[in-house]
């Protein structure tokens, strides 16, 4: 069975990645108490269901506590699960409920909008380092189905690196492991031929790849990567999130991800993620 948990912060998307999987194939729950998840899964793989994809949050209370604990026993069951952890920033939270105007799962409790995701937030913090993180901040729904298509993609090939540009002055990814700064290499924005274009453009691609500070940051940025690889892996981490960020995240930080990318298909499964191209 392919199983994949999808959890994270309420407001963040888990509904448009629950419906995005159904539309594959899954067999999809919605908001499924965590205490159930060993007797659900024990009938699902007895029953012959293969893809099953289950929302599990803190909607269910405390409880979910347990589950790093359970995903540890469904792999020991050889069940093939991956986490999807979907986040974003509490301003975006606040901005989607003030929307959509829907009451927060926590709010029964007497406590205000920013605390009840501050309450969520501790609540779902063990789960870190079972899952991949999504930074949905920034992101459109449309953008998010991809993403989470890419995700089910790799799920379950060992540990997956993913290579993210963005642009500083949108903020660091929620999501991000390493966070690597490249706003001091040169920049084609201030050329006028090369604004238009993004990092995977040839013009753009010619005028980096000419320059020997953004090669020599390349190679920095790759060596640093190698040589700590392995112990991630020895970490038994399923998903390492290696961020880029320039300025705008269109030039620079796309180039080097895309770079970077195509030199580590060699080694592990390699995702590429454009925020501010999304």
């Amino acid at each position: 069975m392919q199983l994949i948990l999808i959890t994270g912060l309420s407001g963040s998307g888990k509904s448009v990645a629950l419906n995005v999987l159904e539309d594959s194939g899954f067999y999809c729950v919605d908001n499924l108490p965590s205490q159930l998840l060993p007797e659900l899964t024990s009938y699902l793989s007895t029953a012959g269901y293969r893809r099953v994809a289950l929302s599990i949050d803190a909607r269910g209370g405390s409880p979910i506590a347990a589950l790093p604990r359970q995903v540890a026993e469904l792999k020991q069951r050889g069940i093939d699960v991956s986490v999807l952890f979907l986040d974003a920033k509490t301003d975006t939270l606040i901005k989607r409920y003030s929307e959509t105007r829907r009451r927060h799962p926590l709010s029964e409790s007497g406590l205000t909008l920013p605390e009840c995701i501050a309450r969520e937030r501790e609540l779902l913090t063990d789960l870190a380092d079972l899952a991949h993180h999504v930074d949905t901040s920034d992101l459109s729904p449309n953008a998010l189905r991809t993403w989470v298509k890419d995700f089910v993609g790799l799920s379950g090939s060992g540990l997956t690196l993913l290579f993210e540009s963005f642009g500083f002055k949108n903020g660091i990814p929620l999501d991000a492991d390493l966070v690597f700064d490249v706003r001091c290499l040169p920049n084609p924005n201030y050329d006028p031929k090369l604004r238009p274009f993004t990092g995977r453009d040839p013009p753009v691609v010619e005028f980096l790849g000419a320059d020997p500070d953004t090669q020599k940051m390349r190679d920095d940025i790759r060596a640093f990567v190698e040589n700590w690889l392995p112990c991630f892996n020895r970490d038994n981490r399923s998903y390492l999130t290696v961020a880029l960020g320039c300025t705008g995240g269109r030039h620079r930080s796309v180039y080097l991800a895309e770079v970077l990318a195509a030199h580590f298909r060699a080694q592990a499964p390699v995702l590429v993620r454009h925020r501010e191209l999304s």
